[in-house]
Formats: C-alpha cells, sequence, structure tokens
C-alpha cells in the first residue's frame, strides 16, 4: 500500500474531530440538528485552515444515508464515497482553472436536474474569488435562488475581491489561524498514534513555522521525520528549517539583563558561525523583550509559543520595564537602519551596545536637605517649625514676641511635609509646609529684628501665674480646633497655611491679650535652659517624639528627600510603612501597582533610605491599603488640593475680581487657577 502524507490521513471527517475552528462547528452543528439550513455558504481563511475540510463534512451531514445531521456515520456508502471523493452529487470546482463565463454558464446548465445518489446536489467551487467578473454575474441569480435540493459551498483566501452581490447571498464563516499550543497539541497527539519519537521543543518550531496553518504544519512533520531517519528531535528540526536555536537568543538575553558586553559579543560571535539572518535576530530579539514585558505586567497571560514560558518568568525580573522598553525600541530601530549599515553584523552589535550605553542609569540625585527627626537637636528642630507656619498656630508671635521672625524675604527651602504624631492638631500633617534646615543646639540664626509693640513686649515678671494657666488652656484649645483661627475676618485666607505668624508689632488678631502668652513661654526657657523659646511648647514636643523606630509618619517626612526617580519613585510613593524592629522595614504596596514591582527598585529604595542613615532591610508586600493612612502620593495630591483651594478662595475675596464679576459680569475659572509657593504674597 502506497504511503499517504499526515495532512490526507489525518484530515477531519466530522466536525467533532475538527481542531480550533469550534466557533464554525458550533453555528454549523446548530443549523443541522434545528433543520435551519441555508443554501449558500462562504467559508475563508488562510491556507490550511480546513475550509474544503469543513465543506465536505457539511456534504457528508446533508447526503449521510440515515438522515440529515450533524454527526454522520461515516460507514454508509454515501458517507464512504464523499471521504473517497468519488459522489457523484458532489461537485468540486477549482475557480483557478474555470475563470470563463462560458465555464460557470456550463456549470448553472446542470443545477436543474435533481441528485443521482444523494439528497442535495452540493456544489463546492474553491478559490471562488477567481472567478471573472462576467463568471460572478451569471451566477448571481442561481445563487440567489437555487433549487431547494442544491447546496453551494464557497470557499476562498481572499474575501475581498468578492463582489458584495455574491457575500450578501451568502451565510459567512471566517476561520482562524491556528495558534502554535493548538498546532503543537494536535502534532503530539498525531505522532503518538503514529508511534514517532519526538522531541516537544522540536514541534514548537514546526509550530511556528506553519504560521497559523495545520496542514503546513502536517506537512513540515512529514519533512521532519523524513529529515530524522523516523525521528522529530529539535536539533534536526532547527537545521531543517534553517532557524536559530532559540536558547542562543535566550542566551542573548541573559547577557543584555547581566550589562555584560563582552558576553553580548561573544554570542554574537557564537550566532555567526551559522550564518544567520541578523535581521530576523533582532526580530526575534524584539519578540522576546514583548513577552517579557507581558510577563512583568500580566504573567499569566504569557503565552508559551517557544515551549520557554518557565525561563521568561524569571528572566523577565532582572530587568526592570525601563530597560525592556528601551531595548525593544532600540531594536526596531536598528532593524530599520540595517540597510545603511556596512553589514548586517556589525549593524546587531552596534544595536545590541547601544542597548547596554543607552540603558536607564537613574536620576541625578536632588540636593541633600537633613532629617527632620535624627538626634535630639534635630528632634526639636522639627517640633519648632510648625509653631511657625502651620495653621492655627501663632505660638510663634505670642509666646516668644520678644524673638525675631524670619523676614518674609529670605529664602525657604524645599518643601517638605511635618511628621504627625497628635491627629488632633493641624499642625501635625496637614498643613504641608515647608520645613526649615535644622537649628544649631546653642544658638538661633541672627535675623533683623522687627519693631517690637511696648505692651506686646512686657516683662515676664508682670505676668501672674494664673495668666499664665490660662494662656496654656487657651493655646491648647486653639491648636485642637482650628476653625477658631478661620473665624478671623480679618486675616487673609492664604495666612491660615502659608503666611507666617504675626509679628508681635502687628495687631493680636488671634489672642485676647498680647501680653498673656508670652510669660509661659520666656519662663519655660528660663527653666529648661533652652535656646529656643519655640521648642517650649507641649504641644509641638510631642508631635515628633525621638522612638528610635521609622515610622509611618516620618516617611512622609523624609520621603520628599530620598534620592529616587522614575519608576522607583513611582512604586514608594504609594507605600505605607506597616512597622520597623531596628532591622526589617516593613513596606505595603497598592496592589494598583504590584506588577511593576521588581528587585531592582527595593535594592534603589533600600540604598536611598541608607543615603538618609536609616539602614534597613526591607520587606514589601503587595496588599490592600488602609484608607486611614494616606501615602506619599496621596499626601501630595491632597495637599495641592488644599493649595488649589486655598488659591482659589483668595482670588474669590480679591476687590479687583470682586469687582470684574460685579461689572462686567465675568467668571473666575477655577481650573485655571496654579498656586505658587508666594501665592499669599502674589495675591
Amino acid at each position: 500500500m502506497s504511503y499517504q502524507v499526515l495532512a490526507r490521513k489525518w484530515r477531519p471527517r466530522t466536525f467533532h474531530e475538527l481542531v480550533g475552528q469550534e466557533h464554525v462547528s458550533r453555528a454549523l452543528v446548530n443549523a443541522l440538528d434545528q433543520g435551519r439550513l441555508h443554501h449558500a455558504y462562504l467559508f475563508t481563511g488562510t491556507r490550511g485552515v480546513g475550509k474544503t475540510t469543513l465543506a465536505r463534512i457539511l456534504a457528508k451531514c446533508l447526503n449521510c444515508r440515515q438522515g440529515v445531521t450533524s454527526v454522520p456515520c461515516g460507514e454508509c456508502e454515501t458517507c464512504r464515497e464523499i471521504d473517497e471523493g468519488r459522489f457523484v452529487d458532489l461537485i468540486e470546482v477549482d475557480a483557478a482553472s474555470r475563470t470563463k463565463v462560458e465555464d460557470t454558464r456550463e456549470l448553472l446548465d446542470n443545477v436543474q436536474y435533481a441528485p443521482t445518489q444523494g439528497r442535495y446536489k452540493v456544489y463546492l467551487i474553491d478559490e471562488v474569488h477567481m472567478l471573472s467578473t462576467h463568471s460572478f454575474n451569471a451566477l448571481l441569480k442561481t445563487l440567489e435562488e437555487p433549487p431547494p435540493h442544491v447546496k453551494f459551498l464557497l470557499a476562498t483566501t481572499d474575501p475581498q475581491k468578492l463582489p458584495v452581490t455574491v457575500l450578501s447571498r451568502c451565510l459567512q464563516f471566517t476561520l482562524k489561524n491556528m495558534p502554535p499550543e493548538r498546532v503543537v497539541g494536535h502534532l503530539t497527539q498525531i505522532l503518538e498514534a503514529e508511534s514517532v519519537a519526538f522531541d516537544e521543543q522540536a514541534l514548537w518550531l514546526l509550530g511556528k513555522a506553519a504560521e497559523g496553518s495545520m496542514r503546513d504544519a502536517l506537512s513540515l512533520t512529514d519533512q521532519a521525520i523524513a529529515f530524522g531517519q523516523g525521528e522529530v528531535r529539535h536539533a534536526d528540526v532547527a537545521a531543517m528549517l534553517g532557524t536559530l536555536d532559540h536558547r542562543h537568543l535566550l542566551a542573548l538575553a541573559e547577557a543584555l539583563a547581566e550589562v555584560d558586553a563582552a558576553r553580548v559579543l561573544q554570542e554574537v560571535a557564537s550566532l555567526a558561525e551559522q550564518g544567520p539572518d541578523f535581521g530576523g535576530i533582532l526580530d526575534d530579539l524584539a519578540g522576546i523583550f514583548h513577552r517579557l514585558t507581558i510577563a512583568q505586567m500580566v504573567p499569566d497571560a504569557l503565552d508559551n509559543g517557544h515551549g520557554d514560558r518557565d525561563t521568561l518568568l524569571p528572566l523577565a525580573a532582572r530587568f526592570t520595564a525601563e530597560d525592556v522598553q528601551l531595548y525593544y525600541q532600540i531594536a526596531l530601530q536598528g532593524r530599520g537602519d540595517m540597510e545603511s549599515a556596512p553589514d548586517p553584523r556589525t549593524a546587531l552589535e552596534m544595536t545590541l551596545l547601544r542597548m547596554l550605553a543607552f540603558r536607564p542609569q537613574g536620576v541625578p540625585k536632588p540636593p541633600q536637605t537633613p532629617l527632620p527627626i535624627r538626634g535630639a537637636a534635630e528632634g526639636e528642630a522639627a517640633a519648632s517649625t510648625p509653631a511657625a507656619s502651620a495653621p492655627g498656630q501663632p505660638a510663634a508671635a505670642e509666646h516668644a514676641p520678644s524673638q525675631p521672625a524670619p523676614s518674609p524675604s529670605e529664602p525657604l527651602p524645599p518643601e517638605t511635609p511635618a511628621p504627625a504624631a497628635d491627629d488632633s492638631s493641624p499642625a501635625a500633617g496637614d498643613s504641608g509646609e515647608d520645613v526649615p534646615q535644622e537649628l544649631p543646639e546653642t544658638e538661633v540664626p541672627e535675623v533683623e529684628t522687627p519693631a517690637v509693640d511696648e505692651e506686646a513686649s512686657a516683662p515676664v515678671a508682670d505676668v501672674p501665674d494664673d495668666a499664665v494657666d490660662a494662656a496654656l488652656e487657651d493655646e491648647a484649645q486653639r491648636q485642637a480646633d482650628a476653625a477658631d483661627v478661620a473665624d478671623v475676618d480679618d486675616a487673609p485666607p492664604w495666612a491660615l497655611d502659608d503666611a507666617p505668624a504675626p509679628a508681635a508689632s502687628e495687631p493680636a488678631a488671634f489672642a485676647p491679650s498680647a501680653a498673656a502668652p508670652e510669660a509661659p513661654a520666656m519662663d519655660a526657657a528660663a527653666e529648661t535652659d533652652e535656646p529656643d523659646p519655640v521648642t517650649a511648647t507641649p504641644a509641638l514636643v510631642a508631635a515628633t517624639p525621638e522612638t528610635g523606630t521609622f515610622d509611618h509618619a516620618r516617611w512622609l517626612a523624609v520621603f520628599e528627600s530620598l534620592a529616587l526617580g522614575g519608576l522607583t519613585r513611582n512604586l514608594a510613593a504609594h507605600c505605607i510603612i506597616e512597622h520597623d524592629d531596628g532591622e526589617t522595614l516593613a513596606l505595603r504596596l497598592d496592589p494598583s501597582q504590584g506588577a511593576m514591582l521588581a528587585d531592582v527598585h527595593v535594592e534603589r529604595l533600600t540604598k536611598a533610605l541608607a543615603d538618609q542613615g536609616i539602614e534597613r532591610r526591607l520587606n514589601v508586600t503587595v496588599e490592600a491599603l488602609p484608607e486611614d493612612l494616606d501615602t506619599p502620593r496621596s499626601q501630595s495630591e491632597r495637599l495641592a488640593r488644599e493649595r488649589h483651594a486655598q488659591a482659589v478662595e483668595a482670588l474669590r475675596r480679591d476687590p479687583h475680581i470682586q469687582m470684574l464679576e460685579h461689572d462686567f459680569g465675568a467668571h473666575l475659572l477655577e481650573r485655571s487657577v496654579t498656586p505658587t509657593d508666594g501665592a499669599a504674597s502674589d495675591a
């Protein structure tokens, strides 16, 4: 008996044996079971996906001796004759060889006659798009209203060439290309049934080379069996197809991950010995970068197209997302530059070396700012800072008006949120004000002292003890309820957050008596020998306790001073501090950013914290964040909204804007308002 090729031997004979076209077989099976049969069907798709096979199965279902059914028996005379290609009432027409209108007319002359053996006369016209315009015109009327015993089955690889008048008369089914996974699974079943030894990696090469066609995959398998002397081995298939071993490309990707230029050139030299297509190497490498990105973003969506999924997943963790995106873009650009390069190998080497030369190295570190909490002196300085700038904190003016106030013209340091320990205090994280530089332990910077009202600077000795106690109680009440400050009509709106506390020479709008609050601050400074009377305010000293651990409040305060950039900064901005035991710092990351987490970002954050004197091992977990804690990102957004609202309110109170609104009917566009550091003075 002569040998029958695999593509013909394993051609499906029922809908249930069909591979990869379930959307078409389901519609046809339901139509056959319900008796809802159309008179014309059009099957489209690329070569080797099952168009003619589907048509033959449908013809068998229509003419089976057991009746119209979706499951033909395959044993009756009609089923056997259709399988063998000798059924009289199945007329297969090759439109490519019968393009003339005379051929079509001759075909249609026999349509009126009843079938000879079967129930239906089935016309299978393959490559129907090859018919001439006159042939289509001659076919239209019969295709629209054929006799009840006639069915038309049309197949084409190019449906765009069919007239719309033909398309509108047919039920159209588009067959899909076969993915490599489906091809490999089907080949595995066939080779096991044929008792042929094979390597799974070899089947993946065949599945990729088939490019979606199951018939091509079976033909290549026949060739591989002959090439490998009855076996299908990876090395034989790679040699037969003339393709590179995929392991060489993975080795090249590993060299890029290690940033090893010498190994990259060594891998290129090994590839050059095989005489490859260097442009194809770049194409395959770009494909690897694409799959690495999927492995980083959505690991579950990574396909196993080369049988290397288990290799790519750990390899993806060795790249940063920035590196993979840049390498992919450079690979595409290098592919286009190959035509103008001296030779393809030079172009490949320069492209790979360009990837290493331009890989992201991080951003320059910003100027280092001192931590608000480091040592006793730093704790006191951090505690004294909110007293001069936080909303509802006129302590600097009331407790120590004899001390000089900072000049508005002096430059301010970069904005850094102050750490918060007391949620009831408006100075504990709600103001978002600038944190000044550290103050020396023994002296206060000398600045120009404004004029001081005599009544406001009365001697401490003249203040009775009852007045001191009353002033302390009044001060604690104002810190617990910031709304008292908002009721002051004379104060501009920006004075609540951005403006410094009024000097002693200004009207005492925040307290009923200017002299009463002065005494406790001066008296406390005298008893404790503190150089700065502002630090003696009990509520402010308690705002930054020195615990020796790194808590969430300190994380919010330190974040802006960390030398972070790019994706690492974005990930850190979505973290909160869970706990710190002195050795390990546990952070919790927002799940929306979990896909971008990689070891390289944890290393960068560890180094940035170590540069600030916080040497810890980091343990980052991805888990939902509590709603009552701000991340650096959410805190920044909240403060920005507050500053924007204050700027809008300041503009609405401006008499000039009120005049424009009243006289000219103008409207303030709130979205166009941009608050600045000097919003208070500018307004």
